[in-house]
């Protein structure tokens, strides 16, 4: 962890003192090796960081003077749109997004996504957040993207992709296309990421059709993290 990130629900014996007697104690004792009177790095999740002071620590608690006075870092320019991945790259994945800072994580259903990626516990709420959270204190940041979840393509962009642009370009990603993202316009805007082997044609035309454009990533045809990581480097 390079922020222990707290929490409105810890035990907070006053405004700025906080006790953990938790993995993040653990992490605090064992791994960071500090003691009474060291300085860490904190955070509250959702609200500001900055720096508290370890007024007492043993074997199961460890008892923080916390000072709060820096804003979270800036969010990334883009939202994302991520046609579901497989299980095991999901917890990769929303890590990273939550590293980077993403704002909005779209995971869409897609005609190459297999139905049983949509029954993994890993979307359960408590385990998204388990995720977010590891990357968030990893990158030194307290807020979490908002993780939404669309099980019917076809609607979503067809009634919900507009909305969610609201007027910001949106583009989708398409090896055959002769635009590439690195090329495109910046400011905000809304990135749409295939699975495995990319979106249908089907897919591509009726997202054209609303709002997207087509951009490309390059030549390489990439895994959808290494496709998440490089559209997130392009827009950083």
């Amino acid at each position: 962890m390079n922020l222990i990130l707290l929490r409105q629900q810890d035990h907070w014996p006053s405004a700025s003192v906080v006790e953990l007697a938790d993995q993040r104690a653990e992490h605090i004792r064992t791994v960071l090796r500090a003691s009474c009177g060291d300085r860490l790095r904190v955070g509250l999740l959702g609200g500001h960081q900055g720096v508290a002071l370890i007024e007492a620590i043993d074997s199961r608690h460890v008892r923080l003077k916390v000072s709060l006075d820096e804003a979270p870092p800036p969010r990334h320019r883009f939202d994302l749109v991520l046609a579901l991945p497989r299980p095991k790259m999901l917890r990769r994945i929303l890590r990273t997004v939550a590293e980077f800072g993403v704002s909005h994580l779209h995971l869409i259903n897609s005609a190459r996504v297999e139905k049983s990626f949509w029954q993994t516990p890993l979307l359960k709420p408590a385990h998204v957040a388990e995720a977010l959270h590891a990357g968030m204190e990893r990158a030194r940041d307290t807020v979490a993207p908002q993780v939404h979840l669309h099980q019917r393509f076809r609607p979503f962009v067809e009634d919900e992709l507009t909305t969610l642009c609201a007027g910001r370009p949106c583009w989708i990603t398409d090896q055959g296309s002769p635009l590439a993202l690195a090329s495109a316009p910046g400011g905000p805007a809304v990135v749409m990421v295939g699975p495995e082997g990319g979106f249908v044609p089907f897919e591509i035309e009726l997202a054209c059709a609303v709002v997207a454009q087509r951009v490309h990533l390059g030549e390489r045809t990439l895994s959808v993290d290494t496709a998440l990581t490089a559209t997130l480097a392009l827009g950083a």
